[in-house]
């Protein structure tokens, strides 16, 4: 993964898995799906005449600017799963996200109250899973989507371990 700004120097991260580009494009899919289906709602009812006071201009720019959009996303999805990771040190675990608006949390061992492991159906299928932090802050949560499972429940485990050992040092 390649160093950003922001990142601390000298650290290795860990990638996700490249298999959540799929569930990462099949939950864009269904939304880009059904957006232009609505979009193309007044397009059809002003070509049957149904609706025939809509503009037609109209009616044929939102679907395909909806469209021009969605390809810009497509193509930006596997970008944005490469930028995602993590990186465990002594003290802390760091996650990294992020293409344009990157940013990367720092979450100290001993101030993690529970983690999570979650999988979604298509996640199941590709025998992925995603790891969610919780911390004792309001809304401090970090979230690793697209691990493998066993590397998800091997970091739930040890991140576990780590946080209590942190706690009794307290």
């Amino acid at each position: 993964m390649q160093q950003e700004p922001i990142d601390p120097q000298g650290l290795t991260w860990t990638r996700v898995s490249p298999s959540y580009t799929k569930v990462r494009l099949v939950g864009w899919g269904i939304g880009a799906l059904l957006m232009l289906l609505v979009l193309c709602v007044p397009l059809v009812l002003r070509l049957t005449g149904v609706w025939a006071g809509f503009p037609l201009w109209l009616a044929i720019v939102a679907p395909a600017l909806t469209l021009l959009i969605d390809l810009i996303r497509l193509m930006l999805i596997p970008r944005q799963v490469a930028a995602i990771g993590y990186a465990e040190r002594e003290d802390d675990l760091l996650v990294r996200q992020g293409l344009m608006f990157q940013k990367v949390l720092v979450i100290p061992y001993g101030r993690m109250q529970f983690i999570d492991v979650a999988v979604g159906p298509i996640d199941r299928m590709l025998g992925l899973c995603k790891v969610k932090l919780h911390t004792a802050a309001a809304d401090a949560t970090a979230e690793i989507p697209g691990l493998p499972l066993a590397e998800g429940t091997r970091l739930r485990e040890a991140l576990t371990a780590r946080g209590e050992a942190r706690l009794a040092g307290l």
